[in-house]
């Protein structure tokens, strides 16, 4: 049932991510006597290279972190705004009711690249051209092809070749989807990404170099040409239409990433943070605040008690995530109330033996709950609605890239690191967007803009409604834990909305049942599409329950008997989870981590 690889250690550092390659580019980091987070940033642009249908150059990422020398847990918000052109009156006057999850329209401000120098300037050591030389190497020489990058091109190689020929240039070969293990290049991005590193060398310190860099790709020469590409090309999208972008080179100057206090919560010992309600990290708190009127930890991990509690407290937390969070500086959201002791009892009280099969938000201090009409009819029942959904090329409705109904090891987009050293540096980044296949290339840059926007509603009065100059609600959830105030761990899933279900289910484990970090991350996995989907065509399907068919059999029967609509996904098939800690043994430090098989991808090294 459990793979039999053992948990990685070791005491210089460990580095946990989504793609070996990229794993390997952080360790050269750490060999050249770089910390962690010079480490997260040579691993997370290494992944904008090799695993380009998952993040960019163009996306944005949340970044939480704790550094051995200040000693507080501290975000690093790379989520772009909104354009200042963006509002739900503009896409009115294109006819649009759904935000397409496709094209140019839904491009907000790539926050990626601040967000790596924003960690490089103030928490790493290295220069930007040493962290940015593996990712330039894989561009220019090449990288093996794996098997989810070959199959989500061969879905889309047609489209390329016919509507985005930027693409079909950039990634195909002689018109042809490369084969698994056949070598892939990007030359346009590594000669971006070394002008990069050559305009850092201007800065009389480091500081100054690294936001030479930066203001490279805000103000100067990517800045100039997204502007153009935004305004004077036109692309197939969502809606069935060529269109352009609301994004500008003014957008971009006016925007930075900013560094902001984590939302925390105490439970079984471990203080547990996550990033703000611009993303829906706080779901996870949520959901541990109402397991903490259960003894979980007598409960068999495999077995239906366990699953089932732990499901109904992500459907109850995830609706309030539909009702409630959004952007805080232009939403009050009671996130204090939400994560409280009182309000997990409150909501405790709806789990009963049978599983809900409604969307049910809470009303945190007398507060009545909203939801977007567009998911709700009369009668509560979420339906599918809105443009582009029935389009016979499918192509077009991309939102999350890979994820859908038990679609196997296809299920979880985005990428995802982790990072720890022996100083007790650690960090947890959860880059994504700027998805290969749902933005055309900019071809004289070698990567695409993102599509984070279709995660804004266009309906008035909702805590994620459209607005100009406004982070959407992400889905991007990286997540840290200490104990007593010192590191104790950093982990996540990529995966849209399942992120803070399969990352959650694996702390538990990990923390409840005694399982090491690579046990726990291999341990069969489950999750919920009960809620509302942030990525078009937003749709849900209310009392689902997608599982591993490794789970026993008495389980799944049990689970069905309790009302789950279950969706059996596959053996291994859900998530594809990494995590790092840090413990004290007779006063050694032990570095630690693990990396789940799933995808044959994700990789742990460590000495």
């Amino acid at each position: 049932m459990f793979t039999t690889r053992p948990e990685i250690r070791g005491t210089k550092a460990v580095i946990a991510s989504t793609h070996w390659l990229a794993s390997m580019a952080g360790w050269s980091m750490i060999e050249a006597g770089g910390n962690a987070f010079d480490a997260a940033v040579a691993t997370g642009m290494a992944l904008h290279v090799v695993e380009p249908h998952q993040s960019g150059l163009g996306g944005d990422m949340p970044i939480i972190l704790r550094s051995a020398e200040k000693r507080v847990v501290e975000v690093i918000c790379g989520q772009g705004v909104s354009p200042q052109a963006a509002s739900i009156e503009a896409f009115q006057a294109r006819n649009i009711d759904v935000t397409p999850g496709t094209g140019l329209l839904a491009a907000c401000v790539p926050g990626t690249f601040d967000g790596w120098m924003t960690l490089l300037r103030d928490y790493g050591t290295l220069e930007v051209s040493q962290v940015l030389a593996p990712a330039i190497s894989y561009a220019r020489d090449g990288f093996a092809v794996i098997p989810m990058l070959h199959q989500t091109l061969e879905a889309i190689a047609t489209f390329f070749t016919a509507e985005w020929t930027s693409s079909a240039d950039t990634y195909l070969k002689n018109g042809n989807v490369p084969k698994v293990g056949e070598l892939s290049r990007n030359t346009k991005l590594a000669e971006t990404l070394a002008r990069l590193a050559t305009e850092s060398s201007a800065g009389k310190n480091r500081e100054d170099r690294v936001e030479a860099a930066r203001s490279q790709f805000y103000q100067g020469f990517i800045a100039e040409e997204i502007d153009r590409f935004c305004r004077e090309t036109k692309w197939l999208d969502g809606t069935g239409e060529r269109q352009n972008g609301f994004l500008t080179g003014d957008d971009m100057s006016n925007w930075r990433a900013t560094k902001e206090t984590a939302v925390s919560l105490d439970y079984a010992g471990y203080e547990v943070h996550k990033t703000g309600p611009w993303g829906q990290g706080p779901v996870a708190l949520q959901q541990l605040s109402i397991l903490k009127g259960y003894d979980l930890g007598k409960l068999d991990p495999l077995g239906p008690d366990f699953i089932h509690l732990v499901v109904e407290a992500a459907k109850l937390s995830f609706a309030d995530r539909e009702a409630w969070y959004g952007d805080p500086e232009h939403f009050d959201v009671p996130i204090e109330t939400l994560i409280s002791d009182a309000y997990g009892a409150e909501r405790r009280e709806l789990i009963g033996e049978m599983a809900l099969n409604e969307l049910r938000p809470g009303a945190p201090d007398g507060r009545q709950p909203e939801l977007p009409a567009y998911v709700t009819d009369e009668r509560g029942q979420p339906q599918a609605q809105g443009p582009g959904i029935d389009k016979p090329n499918k192509a077009l409705d991309i939102g999350d890239p890979t994820s859908g109904p038990a679609s196997g090891p296809n299920c979880g987009d985005t990428v995802h690191l982790d990072v720890v050293d022996a100083a007790g540096n650690i960090v947890s980044c959860m880059p994504s967007g700027g998805w290969l296949q749902s933005s055309p290339v900019i071809p004289a840059l070698g990567f695409c803009l993102g599509t984070r926007m279709q995660m804004f509603w266009l309906e008035e009065g909702l805590a994620s409604s459209l607005k100009p100059g406004v982070r959407p609600r992400t889905t991007l959830s990286p997540s840290l834990a200490t104990r007593d105030g010192a590191p104790a761990m950093a982990f996540g899933s990529p995966g849209g909305d399942q992120q803070d279900q399969w990352a959650l289910t694996m702390f538990l484990r990990h923390v409840h049942h005694g399982m090491d970090l690579q046990a726990a991350c291999d341990a069969p996995s489950f999750n919920s599409a009960h809620m509302p989907s942030s990525f078009y065509p937003r749709g849900s399907r209310l009392g689902s329950l997608e599982v591993e068919t490794r789970l026993p059999t008495d389980t799944l029967d049990e689970l069905q008997r309790r009302g789950h609509k279950l969706e059996r996904a596959g053996d291994w098939a859900l998530g594809r989870m990494t995590a790092v800690g840090i413990e004290t043994s007779d006063g050694d430090t032990i570095l630690k981590g693990g990396a789940q098989p799933r995808a044959s991808q994700a990789y742990v090294v460590g000495r």
